[in-house]
């Protein structure tokens, strides 16, 4: 027993990794329940407080269980779960960018010598997984504590496969997305890496703008089709080194209808049409294929736009070599309000004076 200001715990240390915290404010329960438990292999932390619960958690770590009295002097057990939960909320948005799918909450199960309807509802609707009668009946103790401790353990497992399967899943989907991005700029003899140049550029300058790395993620992808529509255009027309004849660039300005056409057929992600319908639309208005302006643009799209232009103006075509890094530099400045929306021309202009070897082109 180690002493403290308000506040002791016992530590039963086994060889097997199950970790159990008992909170109870009576010394003979904690005893007790550190006999049964550690008996049967598991390790057990006594605790006689919830504020000692608190800070012994925030110092060591979680366990896999907590068993916490309700009658408690001070802090009862519903007012230090309820703080116990903030704590675990507050650890995970300080230490995380997104959600561990494979992280649980704690669970926690309630000691009581009561019996008392309303305050198993009150602690069921706080989040407590089941309810101990005290005095503890030895048996009784350990098989709920084993059942939830292997339940919790199952979980945990069976949310780490489903995470690496969903993992495996996004990877396939990217690399099908890119393999047809590809199929697509091969098209084009001179443009071959357009889509996925146009994508990271788009990732980039969204990620500058304060995008959360789904959303980047979700507009590389948009990046990626925005060309889808070229499919539908002969390859004579997209390889043509000569001035388009009006019905030829008519051919060329329906791109967008049909990339557009093409993925709303995808109703599980209906956002993957922004880029391929709106990205040759113009911040001043004159693009198409519905003449925009402005905000009535979507973000992705105006980001997209971006993005598109630099790298044309970066790529070599049959009848040019890229254009000199300062004359794509001018080309964006003229376009901002006009062609392009002028916050995201101010961060495509900031990654071209960050580039000082030109290395940002096919």
């Amino acid at each position: 027993m180690y002493p403290g200001k308000k506040v002791c715990f016992l530590e039963r240390v086994s060889i097997v990794g199950d970790w159990v915290i008992v909170v109870d404010d009576d010394k003979a329960n904690l005893q007790l329940a550190g006999t049964i438990l550690s008996r049967n292999n598991i390790r057990v932390t006594a605790l006689q407080s919830g504020q000692a619960l608190l800070d012994y958690v925030r110092e060591k770590g979680e366990p896999d269980l907590i068993l916490l009295d309700i009658n408690m002097p001070g802090m009862d057990g519903f007012e230090t779960l309820v703080k116990y939960r903030a704590q675990e909320k507050e650890h995970l948005l300080k230490n995380s960018v997104t959600r561990d799918l494979t992280k649980e909450e704690v669970p926690v199960i309630f000691l009581t010598a009561a019996e008392d309807e309303h305050a198993e509802t009150k602690g069921l609707s706080l989040g407590a997984v089941d309810f101990i009668k005290k005095p503890f009946v030895p048996e009784v103790l350990l098989i709920r504590v084993r059942h939830m401790i292997d339940l919790m353990r199952l979980q945990r497992d069976l949310a780490k496969e489903v995470a690496k399967k969903t993992d495996e899943i996004e990877k396939l989907y990217i690399h099908l997305i890119q393999s047809l991005a590809d199929a697509i700029d091969a098209k084009d003899t001179y443009t071959n890496g357009h889509s996925r140049r146009v994508a990271e550029y788009a990732r980039e300058i969204s990620g500058r703008h304060g995008y959360n790395e789904l959303q980047q993620n979700e507009i590389y992808i948009i990046g990626l089709l925005h060309d889808i529509g070229k499919i539908g255009v002969p390859d004579a027309v997209i390889n043509n080194p000569e001035k388009l004849t009006e019905d030829e660039f008519e051919m060329i300005k329906n791109h967008p209808v049909l990339g557009a056409r093409i993925l709303q057929n995808i109703r599980e992600n209906p956002r993957l049409m922004i880029g391929a319908k709106y990205h040759h639309e113009k911040y001043g208005g004159g693009g198409y294929p519905e003449g925009l302006r402005g905000e009535e643009i979507p973000e992705e799209a105006r980001i997209i736009a971006v993005a598109d232009a630099y790298d044309a103006m970066t790529s070599r075509r049959s009848y040019r070599d890229s254009l000199p890094q300062e004359t794509v530099r001018s080309e964006i400045e003229k376009g901002k309000g006009n062609q392009f929306d002028p916050v995201f021309a101010e961060i495509m202009l900031a990654m071209i004076d960050e580039d000082t070897d030109y290395i940002m082109r096919d």
